[in-house]
């Protein structure tokens, strides 16, 4: 393999079990991260150095996030969320976290404080799968109901009042699919939806989400994967076989080998000459594109699998460093390449008091906007009483002048009468 595939590393989550990793030229699990029950597609990297976690509390259902660095393999930080939440993903520099609640709403969370920035309605049933475009500029949700919503990004990482209406902030919104949309990927423009309805769908995100293709399956499909071209397509069906296709074409192979459980998720790996994938049964299989054979077989079949990613480094990337082993197997967390454990270590504190004082700025930055805020509503108030004392003495200086104004034409009647009666005298 080249030396960009072995900076490639295999995450799989679980929704009763640890967080397992494996480097794509090796069997063995290299670490694994605990105390997470992560729900379907509840699995993302924020940025270069953390991974997040959906999580539900076993004991109160409760929903939180959890947060790994790559140096320990228990919980970092967790931040809580008003729901819970399963489908999970982040803007590439890891500064908003985004998560699919049960009420149908996608929330945009501070990738630094884990505070919610919004919690937008968007569907009326369970959000099911999420998908951030490659710019990080839309997201995508798809939802039980079938449904699929295009948000503009930058319009839900910023705070918004109540009374703003939900249809203004939607980019799309159509009915895709007759049953749950289980995963959702995209690839220059091109976005494709796969569901339980057994279709995979392929939309035009530049045109108001046109359909431009619909493949059926002989099974239900929950994972899904494009190659760099949007042209060649996988699908991981619910009977444990892989299937791939052209889109243009609509052809639709299947290769010959069934994992035990249904596929929940593919990815390409191996500068596209791979497809692994992950089935709830615990086992994670790596696929030869051309041959459509396996060449390498991970996974634990004791653990079940809800999500699987795929971290591709860049030489300056993840490497595996000294830690916590899997069942006493030597390394086991991860480093950056070239930093000893206290450098990392010192990072990841600077990191974190450097989200503490943004949070502490941003506090601040609140406090005096809201000062600022009551201050012009205070002058405002003034401004409106000083109008209102200014109209009500302009009223009575008018009325003052009508009265004078009266007054004076009454003296000048009678002033004729009087000439009058003098000029009747006269004449006698």
């Amino acid at each position: 393999m080249s030396s960009s595939s072995s900076n490639e590393l295999i995450l799989t989550s679980s929704p009763d079990g640890p967080i397992m990793v494996y480097e794509t030229v090796s069997r063995t699990a290299v670490t694994r991260f605990s105390s997470s029950r992560s729900p379907c597609r509840g699995l993302t990297t924020v940025g270069r150095r953390l991974l997040a976690a959906s999580h539900v509390s076993s004991d109160t259902g409760a929903g939180s996030i959890n947060i790994y660095n790559w140096h320990g393999s228990s919980v970092f930080r967790n931040f809580p969320v008003p729901e819970p939440i399963a489908p999970l993903t982040a803007t590439p520099d890891g500064a908003f976290l985004f998560g699919g609640g049960i009420s149908g709403s996608v929330l945009s969370i501070s990738g630094s404080s884990g505070d919610v920035i919004r919690s937008i309605v968007v569907h009326s049933s369970p959000v099911s799968s999420l998908h951030l475009s490659d710019d990080g500029s839309l997201l995508v949700s798809g939802s039980e109901d079938g449904t699929v919503v295009v948000l503009p990004s930058f319009k839900i990482v910023v705070s918004g009042s109540f009374e703003e209406n939900v249809e203004d902030l939607i980019l799309h919104k159509w009915k895709a699919h007759s049953d749950s949309v289980t995963a959702l990927k995209s690839v220059t423009g091109t976005l494709v939806s796969c569901s339980l309805d057994r279709t995979c769908k392929f939309w035009n995100l530049g045109n108001h989400g046109v359909l431009m293709q619909s493949v059926a399956l002989p099974c239900s499909v929950s994972g899904v994967a494009l190659d760099s071209s949007g042209s060649t397509f996988y699908a991981g069906g619910g009977d444990g076989f892989v299937y791939n296709g052209s889109v243009e074409a609509c052809e639709v192979g299947k290769w010959g080998q069934s994992q035990s459980g249904s596929i929940v998720s593919l990815a390409l790996v191996n500068e596209e000459r791979n497809v692994v994938s992950a089935a709830e049964d615990g086992s994670v299989w790596m696929w030869d594109v051309e041959k459509g054979e396996v060449v390498m077989v991970f996974g634990d079949e004791l653990i079940t699998l809800s999500d699987m990613i795929v971290i591709k480094g860049n030489g300056g990337g993840f490497g595996v460093g000294k830690g916590h082993g899997v069942d006493g197997e030597g390394s086991g967390s991860f480093t950056a390449s070239g930093l000893c454990d206290e450098e990392i270590l010192k990072t990841l504190n600077q990191m974190t008091a450097l989200g503490e004082v943004k949070d502490v700025v941003l506090q601040d930055r609140k406090k005096a906007i809201e000062m600022l805020e009551s201050v012009i509503e205070m002058y405002e108030r003034l401004l409106k009483l000083i109008l209102k004392e200014a109209t009500k003495a302009i009223e009575e200086e008018e009325k003052d002048d009508d009265e004078d104004k009266d007054d004076d034409e009454g003296d000048d009647d009678d002033d004729e009468k009087e000439h009058e009666k003098d000029d009747t005298k006269e004449e006698k």
